[in-house]
C-alpha cells in the first residue's frame, strides 16, 4: 500500500502496495488447441447467452468485461482486481501522489480498533481513518484518526473488499460522498464531504533535539516522493546531521522503484530486495549509486507501525537486514507482493495483477507476517502531543527531544 513504468524493475488505504505498470501483451486470437477442452464450457455459456438469452438485449462488451472481472476475482487475491476505465485512472492517480477524493488515508482495523491485514469487510474487519491530509476535504470535515466508516452513501460495507469500498469513496471533483462514522464507540453520525483534487505532500521534514536530529516523515512512494526525499536527505547531510529519523508510520506504500531509490539513499551498494516471479525465479534488486547518507557514521532509526506496508516494508526490511537502521514501534502490515497494472484495449479499463513476490535482503517473505521492530513501543501518549515511539527512536540515537 508496492512500481515502475515497465514491468519488473525497468520497475489501509491511500494505497496499499508495491506497484508496477505493465505493457500490453501480444494478442493470441482464438483458443489454443491444447486448451480447447478446458475452455469449452466457457464458450458454450457465452454462445448460449449471446444467442438464446430472452430477458433483454445483450451487450457483448458488458459480458466480456464481466468475464474478465470474474476471472481475476476467482484468484482470491485482494490485491488483484479488474478496474473500470474510471477506476483505473483514479487508482493510478492515487499512487502517483495526485488524485481526486476526500484526502484521507484509510486502512482496516479489527473489532477492537487494532490495525490488521484483513481484506473483506465485516464485524472484525472495519474501514477506519488513519489520517487526513492537511487542507483536504476530509480534514475540513473534521474526520479523525480511528474514525470507523460503517456505510458509504447509506449502504453498509459488510462483504465488500477494502478496495471496493475505497472505490466508492473516491469520485469526481465537486461531487459529494456521505460517510457514516462511528467515533470511539459512540453513536453513528453522517458526514457529507465534497471531493476535490488532492495533491499529497509526501515528504515532511524538521529538526529535533535542538537541531541535533534530522527528521523526515514519508507518507507516500510516488516518483515525486523519491525525488523530494533524496533532496531532504541531501540537505540534512549537507547541514552536518549525523542522526536521522525516518518516519514510515501510516505509509501504506506505492511504487517499487521509489522504494528502491529511497533505500539507496542509505545503501552504497548491495541488495535492496529480491523479486520472485511466477516461475520462482529470483532477481536481485540492488542499490542505486549516489545515495546521500551511505556513510555508516550517519545513524538512522525508522519508526514503523501496523500501517507501514508494502513499499514502506521494502525500505524498512532492506535497511534492517543490511544493518543500516533500527526499527522502532510495532509490527508492520505484512504485504510482500508486487502488482502490475495493465490497460486493456478500447474503453475496457484495465486490471492489476500480482506478478511477483518481494523478499528482504535475507530472503524473508513478510507477506501476512510483517516485520517485527527491534524496539517495541506500545505505550499510549500520556497527553496530546506526546509521541512515545519517536521518543524511543531518539533514545536509540542517544538524544532526548
Amino acid at each position: 500500500m508496492a512500481g515502475a513504468l515497465v514491468a519488473v524493475l525497468a520497475g489501509t488505504v491511500l494505497f496499499l502496495s508495491g506497484w508496477t505498470l505493465g505493457r500490453q501483451s501480444a494478442l493470441t486470437p482464438g483458443t489454443p488447441a491444447s486448451e480447447a477442452q478446458d475452455f469449452q464450457p466457457f464458450w458454450d455459456t457465452y454462445r448460449a447467452v449471446t444467442d438464446r438469452y430472452a430477458g433483454g438485449s445483450v451487450d457483448r462488451k458488458v459480458l466480456i468485461d464481466g468475464a474478465i472481472k470474474g476471472m481475476i476475482a476467482a484468484l482470491g487475491d485482494p490485491f488483484s482486481m479488474y478496474l473500470t476505465p474510471e477506476e483505473y485512472k483514479a487508482s493510478l492517480q492515487s499512487i502517483a501522489g495526485e488524485f481526486t477524493g476526500i484526502g484521507a488515508t484509510i486502512g482496516t482495523v479489527d473489532a477492537k480498533g487494532t490495525s490488521n491485514t484483513c481484506t473483506t469487510l465485516g464485524p472484525d474487519c472495519r474501514l477506519a481513518v488513519v489520517k487526513t491530509i492537511p487542507g483536504s476535504p476530509a480534514e475540513k470535515a473534521q474526520l479523525q484518526p480511528g474514525d470507523v466508516v460503517t456505510a458509504i452513501d447509506g449502504t453498509a460495507l459488510e462483504g465488500l473488499t477494502q478496495d471496493a469500498a475505497l472505490g466508492k469513496i473516491r469520485g469526481a471533483k465537486d461531487t459529494a460522498v456521505r460517510l457514516t462514522i462511528v467515533r470511539a464507540g459512540g453513536a453513528p453520525f453522517v458526514v457529507e464531504i465534497v471531493r476535490a483534487v488532492i495533491v499529497q505532500p509526501e515528504v515532511e521534514t524538521k529538526t529535533l533535539a535542538g537541531g541535533q536530529v534530522g527528521y523526515i516523515k514519508l507518507v507516500g512512494f510516488s516518483d515525486h516522493a523519491a525525488t523530494d526525499f533524496a533532496a531532504a536527505v541531501k540537505a540534512d547531510v549537507a547541514a552536518g546531521q549525523k542522526l536521522l529519523v525516518l518516519d514510515l508510520r501510516g505509509n501504506l506504500g506505492g511504487f517499487v522503484t521509489a522504494a528502491r531509490s529511497i533505500a539507496s539513499q542509505f545503501l552504497a551498494d548491495g541488495v535492496v530486495f529480491w523479486e520472485q516471479d511466477a516461475q520462482g525465479n529470483q532477481t536481485e534488486v540492488g542499490a542505486q549509486p549516489g545515495g546521500a547518507a551511505t556513510n555508516p557514521s550517519i545513524k538512522l532509526v525508522i519508526l514503523v507501525d501496523g500501517n507501514t506496508a508494502s513499499a514502506s516494508e521494502i525500505v524498512a526490511g532492506a535497511l534492517h537486514d543490511r544493518g543500516r537502521a533500527m526499527l522502532i514501534g510495532t509490527k508492520t502490515y505484512g504485504k510482500g507482493t508486487v502488482q502490475q497494472w495493465t490497460q486493456l484495449e478500447g474503453d475496457s479499463g484495465g486490471f492489476r495483477l500480482t506478478i511477483a513476490r518481494w523478499l528482504t535482503p535475507h530472503k524473508v517473505w513478510i507477506h501476512k507476517v510483517g516485520i517485527n521492530p527491534d524496539v517495541f513501543v506500545t505505550t499510549q501518549p500520556a497527553k496530546p502531543g506526546d509521541d512515545p515511539v519517536l521518543a524511543a527512536g531518539l533514545a536509540q540515537l542517544g538524544v532526548t527531544q
